[in-house]
């Protein structure tokens, strides 16, 4: 696999992290900022609202641009909207901070997976985008329960410097091993046409059930620490 896939997949875990990690900070977020647990709850809402518009909306954006600066541009704007909110001293900053990372997290994942296929002969697409999308993985595994550990020990505001720092080696390998030349005239598709195909039943019925699947999902981690330390009990 070529070098280049790995600060992708290395900016792909620190946005995973960034994305689940709230799942142990909501109860020191409520806490810290003088707010009910449900209320902080909201930040996972302000990073569905950035996925849902930010994907297809930085998609489109980042169509006629070069994968590198776009690439670069997106991964820097996810560690400036973690700094931001690792000194928010209100809920409402730090809400805007979690719909503009979910932006860049969308915009850096639509770009990111086309590049990833095109560094690699086709034969070989699926290995790539495996390698990309381990970053998720790796954050569910790895990332979120270190961040977790990470804010119990020095405070919620650590876990978010750290995936602003993550981001800074991710955008450094980015910068050196991915081609910033721009995509060829003709090679894309025409947004309209990309477009028509939301009209397609069978995308559609996937769409809802993915919306769905991630609604439960997300509504069962945002709430995951005070229901295990609160009704369950424990430490």
């Amino acid at each position: 696999m070529p070098l280049a896939l790995y600060p992708l997949a290395l900016a792909v875990f620190a946005m995973g992290t960034s994305e689940f990690t709230l799942a142990g900070l909501v109860p020191d977020i409520a806490s810290d900022l003088g707010v009910t647990v449900g209320a902080a709850g909201l930040l996972t809402s302000a990073f569905a609202i950035g996925m849902v518009v930010g994907a297809p909306l930085m998609a489109a954006l980042a169509r006629d641009r070069s994968g590198r600066a776009a690439l670069l541009g997106f991964v820097l704007l996810c560690a400036a909207a973690h700094s931001v909110g690792a000194v928010a001293t209100g809920l409402p900053v730090l809400f805007v901070s979690r719909v503009v990372a979910a932006l860049a997290n969308a915009g850096f994942l639509s770009v990111a997976l086309t590049t990833a296929a095109a560094l690699v002969p086709p034969d070989r697409k699926g290995r790539a985008l495996a390698v990309l999308l381990s970053g998720t993985t790796v954050a569910t595994i790895v990332g979120v329960p270190a961040g977790s550990v990470l804010g119990t020990l020095l405070g919620w505001r650590a876990a978010f410097w750290a995936v602003a720092v993550l981001c800074l080696p991710a955008a450094a390998g980015i910068l050196r091993s991915i081609p910033g030349r721009r995509p060829e005239p003709g090679t894309a598709r025409a947004l309209g046409a990309e477009l028509a195909q939301l009209r397609r039943p069978r995308l559609l019925l996937v769409m809802l059930l993915g919306a769905l699947v991630n609604a439960a999902t997300f509504a069962s981690f945002t709430f995951l620490a005070p229901v295990v330390t609160g009704t369950a009990g424990l430490g």
